[in-house]
């Protein structure tokens, strides 16, 4: 009986699953839209200066931060959905084999890799935005201190 409930109740990931759906897709048609509107500014307002280029380039990534915070929640609930609900094959699943995502261990350690990089890009754009400033050195230090932790942890997990 009980674990007749227990198995059931896997269905509830499915919350998780269509919520992190509905989300990359949010993600992904303002990225859209953020990107007709950058493309619009551009051409009728060309960059005239280097201020002026940094500031497009600190948008440029911007928006590349958002898509893979977009591409991750795609993985996740991709993940999830395999993992938790319809148990097919990674070989089925051309987003999962393609990230060489085989169990919960491997979701976790891509996460981590992806967080990375969403951490180095922001950095990047602070470096763009406000020079070799102080509190850059500090933001780069602190992300270097979490991405060093993070990297360790990852190999941990195995």
């Amino acid at each position: 009986m009980i674990e007749r409930v227990l198995k059931s109740s896997r269905w509830l990931v499915f919350i998780a699953v269509f919520t992190t759906a509905i989300s990359a897709i949010l993600i992904y048609v303002s990225c859209i839209n953020i990107v007709f509107h950058m493309v619009k500014e551009v051409i009728f307002n060309l960059p005239e200066s280097t201020e002026e280029g940094k500031t497009l380039a600190v948008k440029l990534l911007k928006l590349l931060d958002l898509l893979l915070i977009g591409i991750t929640l795609q993985v996740i609930a991709v993940s999830l959905y395999r993992f938790f609900i319809a148990t097919i094959e990674v070989k089925e699943s051309l987003l999962l084999s393609a990230l060489n995502i085989k169990n919960f261990h491997d979701l976790k350690v891509t996460l981590i890799q992806v967080a990375t990089v969403i951490l180095v890009i922001l950095f990047l754009e602070r470096a763009v935005e406000s020079g070799g400033t102080l509190e850059t050195l500090q933001l780069g230090l602190a992300i270097g201190i979490v991405i060093g932790a993070s990297t360790l942890a990852s190999r941990w997990m195995k």
